[in-house]
């Protein structure tokens, strides 16, 4: 048996098999392209360039097919703030206890301190969150 036929059949094998230990269906296309690999050698010796070359573009084309017709976009939710605590905090009124000084002050909210950006404004005054970016606040004066 030629050892090209061995490798290939052994890299499509593992990739398969890594796929139900790191589930995610990347290393399942990549799998299917090797053994795309392994039956063409079956039928015709290839030179090595070839032969990566074939697995290169078919490894492209099997993630972007999986990605257009069989990856499903996560469905909506009721929720769409959960777990994105800054987004939840647009609209709110804040305390500036120490003002914002060259665009940029914070705040307290809970136990944590968050940055935010905004007008310049006096200590103690009044903003509200108009948008965010990251875990960064920005405010407009209320």
């Amino acid at each position: 048996m030629r050892p090209e036929l061995v490798t290939w059949g052994v890299i499509a094998l593992a990739l398969l098999a890594a796929e139900a230990f790191a589930p995610g269906a990347f290393m399942l296309w990549l799998g299917f392209a090797a053994a795309i690999v392994f039956i063409l050698l079956l039928l015709a010796p290839l030179p090595i360039v070839a032969q990566v070359s074939i697995f290169v573009v078919l490894g492209f084309v099997f993630a972007i097919v999986y990605r257009k017709y069989f990856r499903k976009d996560k469905a909506p939710t009721d929720q769409p703030g959960l777990n994105r605590r800054a987004d939840q905090l647009v609209g709110q009124i804040l305390h500036v206890p120490a003002g914002i000084r060259d665009g940029q002050g914070q705040v307290q909210i809970a136990d944590a301190l968050w940055r935010v950006r905004g007008d310049d404004v006096p200590p103690g005054t009044r903003v509200r969150v108009v948008r965010t970016d990251g875990l960064e606040l920005f405010v407009e004066s209320e």
